[in-house]
């Protein structure tokens, strides 16, 4: 697929550019986690020797990560999470205290993105949709995941924004706002709770190379994908895709000791499509 840096995917694919097993002891929780960026973070947790729950809709896929990280040895459940539900989302915290008996780190990955629609053509639906998904969902996992750490002492919290939270996107109002609500939803608990010992942090990728975007864009008749890949390509100075394995990056560095005085920062990671 054109934009591809071949080193920089075998770079990824080698698993080696966090290899100190700084995790291990620990629990994390990473939801949307049964593909693309969700699916690499657990992935790079259990490589780093923490525990996983893989929280999910979509229980087949989301099954199939939990097999994966069994056979490296990992210790992982699976638990359907649909993020629209505050009892979904309060009983899957629950099961991975009842699992593990911790929750240190979580990422806050699940999300959807919409329609490309101008403002006002939007439907009143998809906008429900979208912020209920990805600005109430967020909260939601936030608020009992904090809730969980209070009681333990302390934890990690990264949310999974867009570089969408730090600059707008033609016809896409209700995704920009949700993702801008995400960035102001960070720093207001990562105020909140400064002084508890929980950091709260946000990544916001660029555009980047899940299954699913690239299964969408090859959807597309050639032209309409190959004017769809000039401009995303064109929003990233580096000319590339990211690759989901370089989003865990972040989100794992975020959650580290590395990262102790990392408060509220809304993470750019979007080969310089934000500093054009």
């Amino acid at each position: 697929m054109a934009g591809l840096d071949e080193a920089a995917v075998e770079y990824c694919q080698r698993g080696d550019f966090m290899a100190s097993g700084q995790f291990a002891g620990k629990v994390v929780l990473v939801t949307g986690a049964a593909s693309g960026i969700g699916e690499a973070t657990a992935l790079a947790f259990a490589d780093e020797g923490a525990a996983v729950a893989v929280a999910d809709i979509q229980e087949e896929q989301g099954r199939a990560v939990v097999d994966a990280l069994k056979a490296k040895g990992t210790r992982a459940i699976y638990i359907h999470c649909d993020v629209r539900s505050e009892d979904s989302i309060r009983d899957a915290i629950a099961a991975v205290v009842a699992q593990f008996g911790q929750l240190d780190c979580a990422f806050n990955n699940a999300g959807i993105s919409g329609t490309a629609t101008p403002l006002a053509e939007e439907s009143n639906a998809t906008w429900d949709n979208v912020i209920t998904t990805d600005l109430r969902g967020t909260w939601l996992c936030m608020k009992y995941e904090i809730q969980q750490m209070l009681r333990q002492g302390g934890g990690a919290i990264v949310n999974c924004a867009s570089v969408c939270g730090l600059v707008a996107g033609a016809g896409m109002g209700s995704y920009v706002a949700a993702k801008h609500g995400v960035v102001g939803l960070t720093k207001a608990g990562a105020l909140d709770y400064a002084t508890q010992n929980i950091r709260i942090n946000a990544v916001c990728p660029g555009s980047t190379l899940t299954a699913a975007a690239e299964q969408h864009v090859f959807s597309l008749p050639q032209a309409e994908r190959e004017e769809l890949e000039t401009f995303l390509l064109a929003n990233q100075p580096n000319g590339r895709w990211a690759r989901p394995e370089e989003i865990a990056n972040a989100v794992l560095w975020l959650c580290s000791p590395g990262a102790s005085l990392m408060l509220g920062h809304a993470l750019a990671i979007d080969g310089g499509w934000t500093i054009r």
